[in-house]
């Protein structure tokens, strides 16, 4: 399924941008580097068994391991040290980031509630993409029953585009559902 999706890149999508934006060459075609997926847990603060729970669910949802992310410095009014334990990310390259993302566009995100489409302003300017999530539900993995708490997601999709319209051009060519 994710072999798929990277030979449609090669095949149809590449060509087509190549065209669009009048590129010299193959390798100034915009392509997808990685994908993050990040949970902040700042409940991990008063009780340090969410955060496996948070680990476990990120695990089942990208299928790799994830690392734990920890405070850089502390915070007096978050009751927060440096160093403490308050999230949990996950880079996804390769065969895993494609069938995510097969995954993400065809099955999760037509799951969201009156869902319409992402936004398409949540360009950084250089050709990155940022998508949040307000729960974990959504991805087919995650059983409702064994959920503890519903967190939600930061998804962020780092591209070798130049500019957000490229970058824009290439999310939905590999068949990102923007708002029409």
């Amino acid at each position: 399924m994710a072999s798929r999706m990277k030979e449609r890149y090669l095949q149809e999508i590449a060509p087509a941008l190549m065209q669009k934006f009048n590129y010299t060459t193959v390798m100034q075609v915009p392509k997808i580097e990685k994908i993050v997926i990040n949970m902040g847990v700042g409940d991990a603060v008063q009780n340090s068994k969410v955060l496996d729970s948070a680990v476990s669910d990120l695990q089942l949802i990208a299928g790799q391991k994830p690392v734990i992310t920890r405070a850089k410095k502390s915070i007096a009014g978050f009751k927060l040290r440096e160093n403490m334990p308050i999230g949990v990310k996950v880079t996804l390259r390769g065969e895993r980031m494609y069938f995510f993302l097969d995954k993400l566009f065809n099955v999760t995100l037509p799951r969201v509630r009156d869902f319409r489409g992402v936004s398409s302003k949540a360009f950084d300017g250089r050709g990155n993409y940022t998508l949040g999530l307000k729960e974990q539900l959504i991805f087919p993995e995650i059983e409702y029953d064994k959920v503890d708490k519903v967190r939600g997601m930061d998804i962020v999709i780092v591209t070798t585009a130049k500019t957000d319209e490229e970058s824009r051009e290439l999310l939905t060519q590999m068949g990102m559902p923007f708002v029409k």
